[in-house]
């Protein structure tokens, strides 16, 4: 039996190690730890690589939402659309302004539906936060348009999406601003926490700059109060050498999802990938009716799994008091009941990844009925089973 875990953070950093260690040993040797020279070379890296004019770097994906909420002015009384189906810090960040969380229904894609956006707005909106999830780009077009009809302010919820494009753009480019987490479980990850924003607004780069810096304009002077949410030197040293292998790393992830792709969409449902659209697959979710069966099987197998994530936000309990309740939004519950990420690293090999394709092979063959696509979930594509059943398993020595 393999061990193949969900992720493997040393595998991603033995390659670097040196690296690394060498410039968290040249940050050391000047000593400047806060606001060094490194986290102004990353966030012009950054803002390079985003196709934007600035970057701002900050302590954490959350405290970007949250600082750009409150440079924009977001605060008690205001309404900020977004999804259920996210991680809880994107509707934390708003409940920390003292604004209002108001929920819309994902698409298929997992992404917030646009065609749902308009009939929530009200007087009291005065922002969107489209979440990229998955590493796949929310449609950002019909977002944007609805936004300027009303004057709201867009701000993308990047966490999961650096490098991704939509219609050849990057994401963190297409709102008014861009919201970044650089955790260690995300695809550019820093040994800690961070995050960084992106914007071509120079006066929201200048708000930022003061927010996230108690509110000082220079070492003894403020005209605001502000907040202690600086990356850390340290930090921007070490992601300034990840940030020259992102575009490999992201390649070997949609290389990996292609492989599962190939293998797996005709035993379970499987992401796609429309014309407009480039994802980076922070994670790669497949869909089934036997998730728990399914999931179990890989477990007592050596296949590391996850799952994005089973309780949405409007069923926490930290939400009662936004008065949703079960079946508001089905799609997101749907997804919440069937959804399960397989390992999708970069540095996974060949015979790992078909090592994960032969195991679910070998869940469906015994389940009861036999091998076959989730009729329920995935019946909607009309699906084979007989088809099914011949489609010959990968050979390891092959692939």
């Amino acid at each position: 039996m393999r061990h193949i875990p969900y992720v493997d953070l040393k595998r991603q950093h033995l390659p670097i190690r040196d690296e690394i260690l060498a410039a968290v040993g040249r940050v050391i040797s000047h000593g400047n730890f806060i606001l060094g020279e490194e986290v102004e070379q990353f966030e012009a890296a950054m803002a390079a690589y985003c196709e934007t004019k600035y970057a701002v770097g900050v302590n954490s994906g959350t405290d970007a939402l949250f600082l750009c909420l409150k440079a924009y002015g977001v605060g008690p009384g205001d309404e900020v659309i977004t999804v259920p189906n996210s991680f809880l810090a994107t509707a934390s960040a708003i409940i920390a302004v003292g604004a209002t969380p108001v929920f819309v229904d994902a698409r298929e894609d997992m992404n917030i539906d646009p065609e749902l956006v308009e009939d929530k707005v009200t007087k009291r909106t005065k922002a969107i936060i489209p979440v990229h999830l998955t590493g796949r780009p929310a449609d950002m077009d019909p977002i944007m348009r609805t936004a300027e009809a009303h004057h709201l302010r867009v701000i993308e919820d990047a966490a999961q999406a650096i490098g991704a494009r939509y219609n050849g753009r990057r994401v963190g480019s297409l709102g008014h601003c861009g919201c970044f987490s650089l955790h260690p479980l995300k695809t550019l990850n820093a040994c800690g926490d961070g995050g960084i924003i992106t914007t071509d607004d120079e006066e929201l780069r200048a708000s930022l700059i003061q927010l996230r810096n108690i509110g000082l304009k220079n070492r003894n002077e403020s005209d605001l109060w502000g907040y202690n949410s600086r990356l850390d030197t340290l930090q921007a040293a070490i992601l300034l050498v990840k940030l020259k292998y992102l575009d490999i790393w992201i390649e070997q992830r949609r290389n990996n999802a292609s492989y599962y792709r190939r293998y797996l969409e005709e035993m379970v449902e499987v992401p796609s990938e429309k014309n407009f659209e480039e994802s980076v697959y922070h994670t790669f979710i497949i869909r089934t009716e036997r998730r728990a069966e399914l999931q179990n099987h890989l477990e007592k197998n050596g296949v590391g799994t996850r799952i994005h994530y089973p309780i949405p936000i409007h069923l926490q309990q930290a939400a009662r008091s936004l008065g949703y309740k079960r079946g508001d939004f089905p799609a997101c519950e749907k997804q919440a009941q069937t959804s399960l990420s397989l390992p999708v690293y970069q540095g996974l090999t060949r015979e790992e990844l078909g090592y994960v394709v032969d195991q679910i092979k070998d869940a469906y063959e015994n389940f009861s009925g036999g091998l076959g696509r989730d009729q329920q979930t995935l019946g909607n594509r009309g699906t084979d089973r007989s088809k099914t059943q011949r489609r010959p398993s990968p050979c390891r020595r092959c692939v």
